[in-house]
């Protein structure tokens, strides 16, 4: 299949181009800079030039696809709410290209959408307290056209080398403030997969999704956010510590909604209909190494 890739040279996206190619197919991948569109050729995919917000540009690349994954997002929590309305379109201009012809769509959302305090499972429907339901809705709207729409929610922390998400984030608060923090006892969970795990989930979905389908890409259904604290604080020399729910979130900031993130979830179905297997390190595993800390 000739594939068009957005975010293609993201952290997840870029995994997801090497696993396409690796499986055979052809990449056509979204390209804003120079230097985005010299990393995909090195990848060995061909370059489309344009933007989320270059909605012709996006047209065009799925006109010419038998198929589209979908993972860029602009990751500015300054403008979340709005960020989310223009991913609603971004998926909708995608849809409006594939039309109704069987060609695949696989957009990205993430597991934080769902309930807290249980085990959410792909049937669970999203809340719609987050903007980020802008994403899924879109995807569903187009499944009810006709539109082969896929949805794959990954877990707060996807990590591996290059991770500039949650963790990395974690990690320079406590290096700037002396402390590697959680509240309470530190038992909230945050889900967890391997990137190149992830990848692979996009690449089966592709081939084998069905249209309106949810599918988790989650490895570890749960990791105990002190467990978290406590590598960071051993690889910063910091003091781990305890801190009540109004403390955190002052420590935290504007990160405080992610680190008190409850987040429990299963890919038991995901797994079954897909056949995919995570064969990944694990969270703690993964960023206990010098190169989450500068090493």
């Amino acid at each position: 299949m000739r594939v068009f890739v957005t975010g293609a040279t993201g952290f997840v996206g870029s995994a997801v181009v090497q696993e396409l190619i690796g499986a055979g197919h052809q990449v056509l991948g979204l390209a804003r800079s120079d230097a985005a569109a010299a990393a995909l050729e090195a990848a060995g995919a061909e370059v489309h030039r344009g933007h989320l917000e270059d909605l012709d540009s996006l047209r065009r690349g799925a006109a010419v696809a038998d198929g589209v994954i979908h993972t860029g997002f602009i990751h500015d929590f300054s403008r979340f709410k709005e960020n989310c309305e223009i991913d609603r379109q971004a998926i909708e201009t995608l849809a409006s290209a594939l039309a109704a012809g069987g060609r695949p769509l696989v957009i990205t959302s993430g597991t934080g959408l769902l309930a807290k305090g249980r085990l959410t499972t792909e049937q669970d429907a999203p809340s719609a307290a987050s903007p980020r339901i802008a994403s899924e809705e879109a995807a569903a709207a187009a499944a009810s056209r006709g539109v082969r729409a896929i949805i794959i929610r990954l877990p707060p922390s996807v990590h591996g080398d290059g991770d500039h998400g949650f963790v990395p984030l974690l990690i320079g608060i406590a290096r700037e403030k002396g402390l590697s923090v959680y509240a309470g006892e530190g038992g909230n969970l945050w889900a967890a997969v391997h990137r190149l795990d992830a990848a692979k989930l996009y690449r089966l979905a592709l081939e084998k999704g069905k249209a309106g389908g949810r599918y988790h890409g989650v490895a570890e259904e749960g990791v105990r956010f002190r467990k978290i604290a406590e590598v960071i604080g051993r690889w910063l020399n910091v003091p781990v510590v305890s801190k009540s729910p109004e403390e955190a979130a002052i420590h935290f900031g504007w990160f405080a909604h992610f680190a008190a993130m409850d987040n429990l979830a299963s890919s038991k179905r995901t797994r079954q209909e897909l056949g995919w297997k995570a064969t990944g390190p694990g969270l703690i595993a993964d960023i206990d190494r010098p190169v989450y800390f500068g090493g």
